[in-house]
């Protein structure tokens, strides 16, 4: 952390304002910017990173910075960010149950071996799961097989094919994105099947 920033943070501990002002108008703007990249909320976003500064200032007679006060706070926004999209994740979940028939939701329908439909429909997904596995080029089919199938780590898979991490990240994120594009017409079609 720089010299400046570092007497900004001891200026913050000791309850200066200008201090936590300081921190506010420099970083407000871009954090903002990051947070409605997850969110896709202009309010919320602005609420999400208000909420992160002014933790700032409860915090500020703890508070220890190791790193630069903008990349603190950017790890910041973006566990907020990612906490509340799991959160609403979670309540849509609960929600999209709770207006299942109850026929529906009966477990012996959904996963048990007896139930033939359930059994074909689950046969046909995982046909066309292994279909658009096999679509994806070669370098990034063998590495989300790696990842997926024999549960290695980015590391491992890093050092058994010679590329770094960040290769290992970028093959893995273009894999589910590939797949999620041509899973959704299914899976889609599925839900209709038994919800429409």
């Amino acid at each position: 952390m720089e010299h400046t920033e570092t007497l900004i943070v001891e200026q913050l501990k000791t309850g200066n304002e200008d201090a936590y002002q300081y921190i506010y108008d420099r970083h407000y703007a871009l954090l903002c910017h990051v947070a409605n990249g997850y969110v896709k909320d202009h309010f919320l976003a602005e609420t999400i990173v208000g909420d992160t500064i002014f933790h700032l200032w409860e915090i500020r007679e703890t508070l220890e910075i190791s790193v630069s006060i903008r990349s603190y706070l950017l790890r910041a926004v973006r566990n907020r960010c990612i906490n509340y999209l799991n959160s609403e994740w979670e309540k849509r979940e609960i929600s999209f149950s709770s207006l299942m028939p109850d026929e529906i939701t009966d477990d012996k329908m959904m996963i048990s071996d007896s139930h033939p439909l359930g059994t074909l429909l689950e046969r046909e997904l995982e046909e066309e799961i292994y279909k658009a596995i096999d679509k994806l080029p070669d370098e990034c089919r063998r590495i989300f097989d790696k990842s997926r199938f024999e549960g290695k780590s980015y590391e491992e898979i890093s050092q058994e094919l010679g590329i770094s991490v960040n290769t290992v990240k970028y093959h893995i994120k273009n894999a589910l994105a590939s797949l999620q594009k041509n899973l959704s017409k299914y899976l889609i079609t599925l839900l209709l099947f038994f919800f429409g």
